[in-house]
């Protein structure tokens, strides 16, 4: 402990972290730098600056970033190319936002000259993992400080004892104990677990939801949204050019609205249990069905076969912490070149918690061919003949095993 001199800590200004600080002043008598990140979690940062300072952290040493058009742009966005979807359904809100927060907490080390970080994520979970794995692929020799591991604080009323303890401002709400789960926040979602939502046949109740109605209480007239895409990543929404951090903003207002976007979930995480979650993730519901709209208009058939097969390992790697890993690299750079040609526009129809794709359009780009396609005379564009001699060369082998009397089981 007394090589630590000093520490780059994850702070959110909530109990947990701010304990922390405190914490890891007085076991590691270590100076600490606080990273507080603006990833669209929709809270006011600055009173974690004060908080910071209140616990006696140097104005220097506070560091708050405005890293959503980052998060969009360079996490986001590429894992939407490549349509990931944990355990079919999960849109990995959190975890794609994990490895952003290492990499800076990795920056501001170097910055500040601190040779280890901090995290508030506990043993349990998978946070855990994703931090330190991208902190130690962008530093290997960095020290970790996990306290959820090592200290004895395991339940709420001994934090909010060490706090009182050492003056640590609590939220009343907190005190109170007002929210009977816990959330987490970004751009692309918002999550809820623990508390009452561990029993995995509880329904939680609507007030729980924050950015989308309930589906029976959206609006009964639908609304069409028009996304143009290029290289497989949303330029324009209606025809007005958008950012990134734009794109997703708006398209999570208009998801809610319409009630689009819930999941409750039981899922299985790395460190080997399983754990109930509920997810909101509007903006991400519609880029999903949006994008594979766009991919089924301009990409080969065998091109989004291959994308379909390595789609859930991919997935796996972002969820379990690999974001940094020599192989999502690789295989992101196979997704990007499969964009090359993902251009063009997207009509989704969004309908009390729907999402429907209602046209789609790539004037450049498209591999639909109507003149082969159609059910009308093709003037020779097709030989239908064609299909007798594809059959049987296909049907080949049955035919070989049907003649040895091959039966099936």
């Amino acid at each position: 402990m007394s090589k630590i001199k000093r520490v780059v800590l994850a702070y959110s200004g909530g109990l947990d972290t701010s304990v922390i600080l405190k914490w890891l002043q007085d076991t590691y008598q270590c100076e600490v730098v606080t990273f507080t990140a603006d990833i669209g979690q929709g809270e006011e940062l600055e009173p974690a600056r004060k908080k910071a300072l209140k616990l006696g952290i140097k104005e220097e040493n506070i560091f708050i970033k405005d890293l959503r058009e980052e998060f969009v742009r360079d996490f986001v966005f590429p894992m939407f190319r490549a349509n990931a979807v944990y355990e079919g359904e999960y849109l990995l809100g959190t975890s794609i936002a994990r490895p952003l927060i290492a990499k800076h907490l990795i920056e501001i080390a170097k910055k500040t000259k601190g040779d280890a970080i901090s995290h508030g994520a506990t043993g349990k979970g998978n946070d855990q993992v994703r931090f330190e794995m991208g902190a130690y692929a962008l530093n290997p020799n960095i020290k970790v400080i996990a306290p959820w591991r090592e200290w004895d604080l395991l339940s709420r009323e001994k934090l909010l004892a060490y706090a009182d303890k050492h003056g640590i401002p609590v939220d009343f709400k907190k005190r109170k104990g007002a929210a009977p789960y816990s959330m987490d926040a970004n751009m692309l979602h918002i999550s809820y677990e623990g508390g009452i939502l561990e029993d995995p046949n509880f329904t939680p109740e609507d007030s729980m939801w924050r950015t989308t109605v309930s589906p029976e209480k959206a609006p009964a007239t639908p609304q069409v949204v028009e996304l143009t895409y290029k290289k497989g990543d949303i330029v324009a929404i209606d025809g007005k050019p958008v950012t990134p951090a734009e794109a997703l903003s708006t398209l999570n207002k208009i998801g809610g609205k319409h009630g689009v976007g819930r999941l409750d979930l039981v899922e299985n995480r790395y460190v080997g249990m399983k754990s109930r979650g509920c997810y909101e993730t509007p903006g991400g519901t519609i880029m999903l069905k949006a994008h594979r709209a766009m991919e089924s208009l301009t990409l080969d058939r065998e091109v989004v076969a291959l994308k379909d097969d390595l789609m859930p390992r991919y997935a796996r790697m972002i969820y379990n912490g690999y974001w940094f890993s020599p192989e999502r690299i690789l295989l992101q750079g196979l997704i990007d070149a499969s964009q090359e040609y993902v251009n063009g526009t997207v009509r989704m129809k969004l309908y009390k918690g729907t999402v429907t794709c209602v046209g789609r359009t790539s004037p450049k780009d498209s591999l639909y061919d109507s003149q082969v396609v159609t059910f009308e005379e093709d003037g020779g564009a097709y030989n239908q003949k064609d299909g007798e001699g594809f059959i049987k060369l296909n049907a080949l082998r049955l035919r070989i095993a049907a003649l040895h009397k091959r039966t099936l089981k």
